[in-house]
């Protein structure tokens, strides 16, 4: 909600929670609330490390600030654009935002060195595939998710289309990172910008990837303690 919709409410002033949060952006508090999803997440559920996708989404920033950008794809209003890291599952493993303008080959290195939980090492038995569409095909992208231990598979949606249909039993697994954005995006303040801060922004994220780990996690407690 509004933040000055807490005023209607009697729980505490818009500027009572507003100053709260602020505090605890800069205690960490959201980010520790994402790690702790994850952690519970790899306990009940246990992340998928085998097949890993990448993928940036914009969104709208009408009220400008720090990393924002012109959306070519808006008429050139501002906009910022949030990339993501997905685990097999479809939970956010590594998260960066931006301007909408940064193109996602930019911020690639970024988003694989923003793991919250430590990250097994990859072996040949169990490597670590990274899923990453076109836009990602370049030859010093190879070598930078080569050089961090991840095999790259980068393939046009073309490539995909035609691996599907004369591949029996291929599927393509970059979707997952498609559906996190979704649910991201359900939430009013990332499916529009309205913090002017890049920080606030990059906290909601946070909050809301730790929540959606939380809630499948919770999800899976529930059906496994389902009789039969």
């Amino acid at each position: 909600m509004q933040w000055n919709a807490l005023n209607a409410t009697g729980v505490c002033s818009s500027s009572s929670a507003h100053r709260r949060f602020l505090e605890w952006e800069q205690a960490g508090v959201f980010h520790e609330i994402w790690r702790q999803g994850l952690l519970d997440y790899d306990q009940v559920v246990g992340i998928d490390w085998a097949w890993l996708a990448c993928d940036g989404a914009m969104t709208k920033a009408p009220l400008g600030g720090a990393r924002t950008g012109p959306n070519l794809t808006d008429r050139g209003k501002r906009g910022a654009k949030c990339s993501l890291l997905c685990e097999a599952g479809g939970v956010s493993l590594g998260l960066v935002h931006d301007g909408a303008n940064r193109h996602d080959s930019k911020l690639l290195a970024a988003m694989l060195d923003s793991l919250p939980i430590a990250r097994p090492e990859p072996t040949a038995e169990h490597p670590q595939g990274l899923c990453l569409d076109g836009g990602y095909a370049y030859p010093w992208l190879y070598e930078l998710a080569a050089g961090r231990g991840y095999s790259p598979h980068i393939r046009r949606r073309r490539e995909e289309l035609e691996l599907k249909r004369t591949v029996p039993g291929w599927q393509a697994r970059r979707w997952v990172v498609e559906a996190c954005h979704s649910g991201l995006n359900r939430n009013r303040a990332i499916l529009i910008r309205w913090s002017k801060k890049p920080e606030n922004h990059l906290a909601l994220l946070q909050l809301a990837s730790g929540l959606i780990a939380f809630k499948k996690a919770h999800t899976a407690r529930l059906a496994n303690a389902l009789p039969g």
